[in-house]
């Protein structure tokens, strides 16, 4: 677990190419998808290396995007998101880089290529700069050893290490002034200056020390106050920036100090939770002219959420969902479509949105025999904002996954939810494991996106509640919305 640009990524790079030249052993570097992720990483990083070094010339036959050969030894490079990637590929050596963009079910399965090698002989690296708490390398790290870089302070000789803000003299609180250059580095036990152009002297004599003994597995953290070529200056801007706006503060956590961070707002809280419930049970607030939508997320189990909608002044446009308040009446969860058929039949909801992957086909039956009332949603990155797109053949719609769970969820943030007493734990849970993340996209700019810490289905439930909401408003825009017609 480690801060960004901290040369790691050359250091797998070296392991892997001692291990095909000098043990003949075959490798895997894998990283979050295959295309660009894999197929640039390939082209830039490992071809390069190869090129600019007569030896490795000499001893790489071949040299394709994915696959490069050694004598008898190969290197597959892949992307983690591709499970046909990973069959039939036996290695020893696995480098398994920017974990935290993975998906954490597909570490078993790259675990497994090393299922047939001598055990004394495999080997796993898991490296990433941190996003989140409890996700990713930060989760793996917590089951391991947890050592720590140690070095002798020049000024005092006793044992340290560098951590922020103790070791960190801030020398300005104005990121445009010059003055950050005066910041500095300092050993957190004397108060001693340790001048950053000299840094590869006095970390010459460190060494990792084990934080939790009797571990299996050896974990590592790092962050860039160790880093030679990140100056205190350019780290002081960070971090004043960070102060201004929750993408820099993301960033200044994750890729400068190497741990992760959940920006305030970014998840619903257990506080935020508690406040939500009221004193009422599941299924029994439901008037007699209620307005209700269902949600439903398809996994192993069909999990749902129906709710009842005590409406605001303004039922028409955006003003729709900040003025009403979400009853949740009924919470569950089923095996069969058969069962989610009766409860539409029971309940009567408006619309139920359904999740449309993985069963489509179950769910196009469903939504063809509740003809108008079910829609099948895709969360589609191209549609902006709120936006739903409708399509005029097929009983489906499209939404940007972002900005509708930030809706969906931001209702307990704005106290617009109410919660039965007796609301399952699971839920609860569920509610809790989707945090907003802020990260860079490919042309540098930040954007936000939700990734889960655990099982997540009741939260997406809530969210095709939400979007079933928006679009049973706009069937009774003109008419009085408490009057249904089935």
């Amino acid at each position: 677990m480690k801060g960004a640009q901290l040369g790691f990524t050359e250091h797998l790079m070296n392991i892997v190419f001692y291990r095909m030249d000098i043990l003949k052993q075959s490798c895997m570097y894998a990283l979050p998808a295959q295309n660009p992720d894999a197929t640039d990483f390939s082209a830039s990083r490992f071809n390069p290396a190869i090129e600019l070094s007569k030896h490795l010339s000499s001893i790489f036959s071949t040299s394709a995007v994915g696959r490069k050969t050694a004598g008898i030894a190969t290197l597959y490079v892949r992307g983690a998101r591709s499970t046909s990637g990973f069959k039939s590929v036996p290695v020893p050596f696995l480098a398994c880089d920017e974990v935290d963009e993975w998906d954490e079910k597909m570490i078993p399965l790259i675990r497994e290529r090393m299922s047939g090698q001598h055990e004394s002989s495999w080997e796993m690296w898991r490296v990433s700069t941190p996003s989140i708490v409890n996700h990713g390398v930060h989760k793996q790290f917590l089951e391991s050893s947890q050592d720590h870089f140690f070095f002798p302070c020049p000024c005092c000789g006793r044992q340290t290490e560098l951590i922020f803000p103790e070791c960190f003299e801030l020398a300005t609180d104005d990121y445009l002034s010059p003055d950050v250059n005066k910041s500095f580095i300092k050993c957190k036990e004397c108060g001693g200056k340790l001048p950053h152009q000299t840094k590869w002297e006095w970390l010459a004599n460190g060494k990792w020390v084990t934080g939790v003994e009797g571990r299996s597995i050896r974990g590592f953290h790092i962050n860039q106050l160790y880093s030679s070529t990140m100056d205190p200056g350019r780290f002081s801007q960070a971090f004043l920036r960070a102060q201004l706006n929750p993408e820099d503060e993301q960033e200044f956590y994750n890729s400068k100090l190497g741990v992760p961070h959940v920006v305030e707002g970014a998840r619903v809280t257990d506080l935020e939770i508690e406040n939500s419930l009221k004193g009422f049970s599941l299924d029994t607030r439901i008037p007699k002219n209620a307005f209700l939508t269902m949600g439903i997320d398809v996994g192993t189990n069909l999990h749902y959420e129906i709710t009842n909608w005590l409406l605001g002044p303004d039922t028409t446009g955006y003003n729709l969902h900040f003025e009403s308040v979400a009853e949740p009446v009924r919470i569950g969860r089923c095996l069969h479509f058969d069962e989610l058929a009766i409860l539409i039949r029971q309940y009567k909801p408006f619309v139920a949105v359904i999740d449309a992957n993985p069963e489509r086909r179950a769910a196009v039956k469903l939504a063809n025999d509740f003809h108008g009332i079910v829609k099948l949603c895709f969360y589609g990155n191209s549609r902006s904002g709120h936006e739903i797109s409708v399509s005029k053949t097929e009983p489906t719609v499209t939404v940007d996954r972002t900005s509708w769970i930030d809706l969906s969820l931001g209702r307990w943030h704005n106290n617009t939810i109410r919660l039965p007493s007796d609301t399952p734990q699971e839920y609860k849970n569920h509610i809790r494991a989707l945090v907003r993340r802020y990260e860079k996209d490919s042309q540098g700019n930040s954007v936000a996106r939700y990734v889960n810490v655990g099982p997540d289905h009741y939260a997406h439930a809530r969210n095709y509640s939400e979007i079933a909401f928006e679009l049973a408003a706009n069937i009774f825009q003109g008419k009085s919305i408490t009057s249904k017609v089935m």
